[in-house]
């Protein structure tokens, strides 16, 4: 492993011949384009610029910014000259980024024009940002523009530093409660890539990629930056929402070869595809997923539509990105796969012993990409990390052919009349109706204080909520009587985070 990770993942395309060949691409508006020699020169003259301005090393920079050339710049100058860059959700509260702000206690914020109202009023509160940059907009008195700050930087070298040190930083989606700071290590991200990018997916040179999941989060940041950066390939960037419309328009007029979602994208594409018939014409070869579980029945119906499977695997923010999964050729709809190389895992009991084929444990993950730490959150980072192993939070089984089923978070976990309900297993049978999109499951208390399973439904606009007694029939043939949800809720839309990961907790206070 090098040193400096932009060393590896910027300037190496130079030497490789890489200069003229666009590694970046905005698949929006004027469809702005960033080439590898670009990338290098002006993410060398970002870290000038940070420098000039009086960002030491090891101090953190908050990234508010959209899917947009700048990222990168930003992204690679900051960690060239040794500041950690911190990537900040884009569909916060202000709130939200003043509680960020002042937990990272980040010296510099550069803010995309579109999010200076929510966020502004975030930085003016903080005792800790000495500077803040507004990207792609004119900067209101009090801060500067992006083409001042940058003006007249001359290009740096990636400071020298170990494999070791703490390049960057990521906060959790917030599934389970408040987002909490992980920090990053420059060896991390070339893992995943040398792992999953490289010995699952496959990347290559000649790929065009588009990740629907964003770049703030694990999951987006390598399959949009570090994974098309490691093989020299070309990456698309949208900086709006994902809809099946906008992706729809992305596939038309770039013709991706290797898409990235989540199974509520998914799941919203194929149901648009089929009540317009307008699935677009390209030649696809990869789709992958993660965020959360991929139900089995939206697998198979994008493998009908396309001809090519869903890549479905497991990843956190603390691991970096994708540890669990299914592969090219050896898919099987309804589980997670198994371990990607460079990946050992297991199931433990709640007193850490391991459990036996068919039962259902807490899965932890043995890999260097790792995260080293939560900020300022030392018993939490205790209970997570433990030597060499991550504990995920998440239940799985582990079948006789050596393949884990997802069962849900820990957290989400329940019994009833003494047996162990997964969340996942009636949430994929619910969406196997015709009626229903999507739904979540929690536990909920009866009249005799037994908790038993309680569903939130959205339906398909071409269905009501009239039958929900043929709903609950349905469940019973599908998955077992005992399993049903007494009880079903219809909304116009699940709580999620911005990764696409269905907030449960949010339900269980509403149940």
């Amino acid at each position: 492993m090098t040193g400096n990770a932009a060393s590896w993942f910027v300037d190496r395309h130079i030497e490789a011949g890489r200069s003229e060949k666009v590694a970046f691409r905005e698949a929006f508006n004027d469809g702005r384009e960033l080439t590898y020699g670009a990338l290098a020169e002006q993410s060398g003259q970002v870290g000038h610029a940070l420098l000039r301005a009086g960002i030491h090393r090891e101090e953190r920079a908050a990234m508010c910014v959209l899917d947009q050339i700048e990222f990168p710049l930003l992204f690679w100058g900051a960690i060239k000259a040794g500041v950690a860059p911190v990537p900040l959700n884009t569909l916060l509260a202000t709130d939200v980024y003043a509680a960020m702000l002042n937990d990272s206690r980040a010296s510099i914020a550069f803010v995309s024009v579109e999010l200076l109202d929510t966020v502004l009023p975030a930085i003016q509160r903080s005792p800790h940002i000495r500077q803040t940059v507004v990207i792609g907009g004119r900067a209101p008195e009090g801060t500067v523009s992006w083409s001042d700050f940058i003006k007249d930087a001359e290009p740096i070298t990636p400071v020298e530093c170990s494999p070791d040190e703490v390049a960057f930083w990521l906060y959790s989606s917030g599934s389970t409660g408040a987002p909490k700071g992980v920090r990053h290590v420059h060896e991390s991200l070339q893992v995943t890539c040398t792992t999953f990018a490289d010995q699952v997916l496959g990347i290559k040179e000649t790929d065009v990629v588009f990740s629907a999941a964003k770049l703030f989060f694990a999951y987006g940041l390598g399959n949009g930056m570090s994974f098309p950066l490691s093989a020299g390939a070309t990456s698309l960037l949208l900086n709006s929402r994902p809809t099946p419309e906008s992706v729809s328009d992305v596939f038309t007029q770039h013709k991706p070869t290797v898409f990235y979602g989540v199974p509520t994208l998914f799941a919203a594409m194929i149901h648009y595809w089929d009540a317009n018939d307008n699935r677009p014409e390209f030649p696809l070869r990869l789709a992958t997923s993660a965020g959360e579980a991929l139900p089995a029945e939206i697998g198979r119906k994008w493998q009908a539509l396309w001809g090519i499977d869903i890549i479905d695997g497991v990843g956190s923010t603390e691991m970096l990105h994708i540890f669990l999964s299914n592969r090219p050729g050896d898919v099987q709809y309804g589980t997670s796969g198994t371990a990607v190389p460079g990946y050992d895992v297991k199931l433990v009991d709640e007193h850490g012993v391991p459990v036996r084929v068919g039962e259902i444990g807490e899965l932890l993950v043995c890999g260097k990409s790792a995260a080293s730490d939560y900020w300022n959150q030392r018993d939490k980072t205790r209970r997570t990390f433990e030597g060499e192993w991550t504990r995920t939070g998440d239940k799985y089984e582990l079948t006789d052919n050596g393949r884990y089923i997802y069962c849900g978070r820990t957290d989400d976990m329940f019994k009833v009349s003494g047996i162990w309900v997964s969340p996942f297993e009636i949430e994929q049978a619910l969406i196997e109706h015709p009626a229903v999109l999507e739904a979540a499951v929690v536990a909920q208390r009866d009249e005799d204080n037994l908790e038993k399973p309680k569903a939130f439904v959205v339906f398909k606009d071409d269905h009501d909520s009239d039958n929900l007694e043929d709903i609950k029939h349905f469940i019973k043939e599908k998955i077992g009587k005992w399993k049903y949800p007494r009880w079903i809720e219809s909304v116009d839309d699940l709580p999620k985070t911005a990764t696409g990961k269905i907030q449960r907790f949010k339900l269980r206070q509403l149940a």
